[in-house]
């Protein structure tokens, strides 16, 4: 009976001693948990700062580098944000060591999630493609005026898979990158100064030499027309009903609409013997004053002590 006794109370050690030993395992592995929990809060918290600040010191030298002139917007912000999220992928990575994930493993599903996405996803990385290639090419930048896919706006915004255009009517409009690349664009405000060319039809009844040198004495009056090439009238088609005349005129690209109405609407007036309805010409842009260059200080300026 006794030896019975000591035998239960040696299998209840047993169970009370391994008990213990898994709830201390247990409490070990929870604080273990726990703290690269925490080590994993912080590096996600240092990745996110980081990445702003990697985004913003990009930006920074890229404006640096364009001393001469106004930095580039487009590559700034294509810069910055691959910068910003390289830094993310290195600290998700970080993160998922710190939580026990091997990064071989890491490797292994990255690499099969990215035959898997590309895929599934050929139009999207054509896209991505093609806005490497539009930042390399620079067929145009953020705030150029282009005319692409039928569409015609200023350039907001140009990033690896799309390119947001503002049309004259304050639209938004999304173009993809493999779209744009893909079809010919017409950069409007590339050049400084462009033609202007203003067609008028008038029957053969008029006095076509004269009203060939009215429009050209009106397009030389415009204060708007440069003088270098001179603007210039050309008959350019004639037909038994009427006979076209076509304005050469060169302008400011910002000049370019206001000149070309005021020469078609003359071009009317003139033809029809309205003369005294032409409305006045419009006032000459001023150029703005430029700022006197401010000079640098040098490392001797800096040094010195203030009076």
């Amino acid at each position: 009976m006794q030896g019975f006794e000591r035998e239960i109370a040696s299998r209840l050690n047993q169970t009370v001693s391994a008990d213990e030993n898994v709830l201390h395992k247990f409490i070990d592995a929870a604080g273990d948990l726990a703290v690269n929990l925490v080590v994993a809060v912080l590096i996600l918290a240092v990745t996110w700062w980081a990445a702003g600040w990697a985004s913003r010191l990009v930006r920074r030298l890229i404006a640096r580098a364009h001393r001469g002139g106004p930095p580039d917007v487009t590559l700034q912000g294509f810069a910055g944000s691959a910068a910003r999220y390289l830094v993310i992928i290195v600290g998700l990575i970080a993160v998922l060591q710190q939580l026990g994930v091997q990064a071989t493993s890491i490797l292994a599903v990255l690499g099969a999630a990215s035959l898997a996405i590309g895929l599934a996803l050929q139009g999207t990385l054509s896209n991505v493609a093609a806005g490497v290639m539009l930042l390399l090419f620079r067929p145009y930048r953020v705030g150029d005026v282009i005319q692409v896919s039928g569409h015609t706006g200023t350039v907001r915004a140009l990033d690896l898979f799309i390119t947001e255009l503002t049309t004259p009517d304050n639209l938004k409009v999304v173009l993809p990158n493999g779209k744009i690349f893909g079809d010919v664009i017409v950069n409007v405000s590339y050049h400084s100064r462009r033609r202007v060319d203003a067609v008028i039809k008038v029957d053969l009844k008029r006095d076509v030499s004269a009203l060939m040198a009215a429009l050209r004495a009106r397009a030389e009056a415009n204060p708007l027309v440069l003088r270098d090439p001179p603007p210039s009238v050309d008959l350019t088609s004639m037909s038994e009903a009427f006979v076209e005349l076509t304005v050469h005129a060169w302008a400011e690209t910002g000049d370019v609409g206001a000149v070309k109405a005021d020469l078609m609407l003359a071009g009317r007036l003139i033809a029809d013997g309205a003369e005294e309805h032409l409305p006045s010409l419009p006032e000459a842009r001023q150029a703005p004053a430029k700022a006197p260059a401010k000079r640098r200080a040098s490392l001797r300026d800096r040094l010195k002590a203030p009076d």
